[in-house]
């Protein structure tokens, strides 16, 4: 698959899902903040009071506030996973730094039969776990570094209330002059930390479900 291809598959799996699942990241972002307040002060008193008091005193466009700037992005985010992880366990494999001994199981010490039978799968012994691992936390650190600044902006802009930025863009200016460019950094490490272990899980998991169906996937002779 090309480089193309793999861009265009991340940006548009990021825009249909963020239009889907934006009134749940509205409410995730005002109730982890209203969490933040003293009790008297706090607007919403659970989880679906927070969807009835968005929805009454801003209506319904108020649970797709922020919608451009998420989508923005969890389009960045995802070409930043897809493609750096390709990128990464490419390269890994073309200079077979991550060799292991098992070409099966991923790397849990069983040599490879060295006569392998007709209808056993031949895997590559350098797309191992630990090859998964790496190319993953490369995809999250690479993917953090792109996406900090749209997701500092679209935090900002959701918590924000009625009235306080006209658009992303204003909220994008505001935050550049009280906090310059380091603010768009701001939870930097958390960040990293939040999506370099979801890359390894999700990727790691995929690749095993993946090889565990081309081995139970009988080669045709």
């Amino acid at each position: 698959t090309g480089l193309a291809a793999r861009v265009l598959a991340g940006c548009t799996t990021g825009a249909v899902a963020v239009t889907c699942a934006q009134p749940t990241d509205v409410v995730k972002v005002r109730f982890q903040a209203n969490g933040a307040l003293l009790d008297g002060a706090r607007r919403y008193s659970g989880t679906v009071d927070a969807y009835r008091t968005i929805a009454r005193e801003e209506g319904v466009r108020g649970l797709w506030r922020g919608t451009l700037p998420n989508i923005a992005r969890n389009a960045i985010v995802n070409c930043g996973e897809l493609v750096t992880y390709d990128l990464i366990k490419d390269a890994l494999l073309r200079a077979q730094l991550m060799t292991g001994e098992d070409s099966v199981g991923g790397g849990h010490g069983r040599a490879p039969s060295p006569s392998p039978q007709p209808s056993t799968p031949r895997l590559c012994p350098a797309d191992n776990v630990p090859c998964h691992f790496v190319a993953a936390f490369g995809a999250g650190f690479c993917a953090t570094v792109v996406a900090s600044p749209v997701d500092v902006v679209k935090t900002r802009y959701m918590n924000a209330g009625p009235g306080q930025y006209r658009n992303a863009l204003s909220c994008l200016l505001a935050l550049l002059m009280q906090d310059g460019l380091a603010g768009f950094y701001k939870g930097f490490v958390p960040s990293f930390l939040r999506l370099g272990s979801w890359n390894v899980v999700m990727f790691i998991s995929y690749e095993q479900l993946q090889r565990a169906m081309v081995l139970a996937r009988p080669v045709q002779s």
